[in-house]
């Protein structure tokens, strides 16, 4: 995808509801133009508001029941709005409606920032070794940025429970892989959750963690290509960063890679002139000043949560509540990442 799209059919809400509850908070929608839906973007919905005072975007989480602890737009209006002051990627959040009677959950509003979004494939006119290598430069350097950040600098010293973060993230993602995969269980979740719970290492370090930053959540300038936002903060909390930078390299495919990694087909990172995953988990170290040391259990937990997100998306696309075609092929997807977390653990797969 390229300048940010819109879809041609959005998802009805109840625009009455809204233009009341909003022109009650003394930001009155215009009637200029109405809502569009962004096309990007698999599960929480996104739309943009033409208000009386500017341009912003409604973001809410998607109809019927909610994997636990994701979609929690309560958090991610508590983050953006006050994160913008040392991160200036971070939208800023204006307004939040727990109401659910309104739209029929919670929702907020943020800035809206112009610019391009690349998802599996690159825009024709970004086609040299030199554009893609800054595009990488650019994407770590975005997340160096955030990990510097100090929480207490943003009123975020209390977010979520750093200590025990990781142990955390290994029995969360293994419940929901019990329910993800309930009705399709899989020969390779035991032992990949096996491995990881006695695997299990210190947390190295504490800072934000965004939880799934990757190029998609980027909007980038359209001409200069420099970031301008980083978006899809709801489940952002405060834990190890390396877990971050696993997460990114989870979705970061080499031209040659095995067809699981392609198929994944989120990051255009197999063109010529990205670095490969050693590289950026060097340059990371090196702007960071930490050792890398059992990046392995990193690796192998974000394949694996990777995995359990791919069959969340493919259980919302069941129920009607995903509609984009691609997401029918997301059980496939999420299979091939699971035999990628067992390959990293043969040491088969770097």
């Amino acid at each position: 995808m390229h300048r940010q799209p819109f879809r041609e059919t959005p998802q009805a809400q109840h625009w009455d509801a809204l233009a009341a509850h909003l022109a009650a908070a003394g930001l009155p929608l215009a009637t200029s133009r109405a809502p569009r839906q962004f096309a990007t973007g698999y599960a929480n919905l996104n739309y943009l508001l033409e208000l009386d005072c500017g341009r912003y975007v409604l973001r809410r989480p998607p109809a019927g029941p909610l994997p636990p602890g994701a979609h929690d737009m309560q958090r991610e209006y508590r983050v953006l709005s006050r994160l913008w002051r040392a991160y200036p990627l971070a939208p800023r959040a204006v307004h939040l409606c727990a109401d659910e009677a309104v739209l029929g959950a919670p929702f907020f509003l943020m800035e809206y920032r112009p610019g391009i979004v690349i998802t599996a494939d690159l825009p024709q006119r970004i086609n040299r070794p030199a554009q893609t290598a800054y595009i990488a430069e650019q994407l770590l350097d975005a997340l160096v940025a955030l990990h510097r950040v100090d929480p207490r600098q943003v009123d975020l010293h209390d977010l979520g429970k750093p200590e025990g973060f990781l142990r955390r993230q290994v029995r969360g993602w293994t419940q929901r892989a019990a329910l993800a995969y309930r009705q399709a269980p899989s020969e390779n979740l035991q032992r990949i959750t096996t491995w990881l719970a006695a695997n299990t290492p210190s947390e190295q370090g504490v800072s934000l963690v965004h939880n799934d930053f990757k190029l998609d959540n980027v909007i980038l300038h359209a001409q200069a290509l420099t970031p301008v936002g980083v978006i899809d903060w709801d489940m952002c909390t405060r834990g190890d960063p390396l877990f971050d930078l696993a997460v990114l390299l989870s979705y970061w495919t080499q031209a040659d890679d095995p067809p699981a990694m392609h198929a994944l087909h989120q990051m255009p990172t197999a063109a010529s002139g990205f670095p490969r995953r050693a590289e950026i988990l060097s340059r990371y170290c090196e702007a960071m000043q930490v050792e890398a040391r059992g990046f392995l259990f990193y690796r192998v937990l974000a394949t694996f949560r990777l995995a359990i997100v791919f069959r969340q998306l493919y259980n919302l696309w069941q129920r009607g509540a995903a509609t984009r075609p691609e997401s029918a092929t997301f059980d496939a997807v999420a299979r091939g990442q699971l035999h990628i977390a067992s390959s990293l653990l043969a040491g088969e797969f770097e």
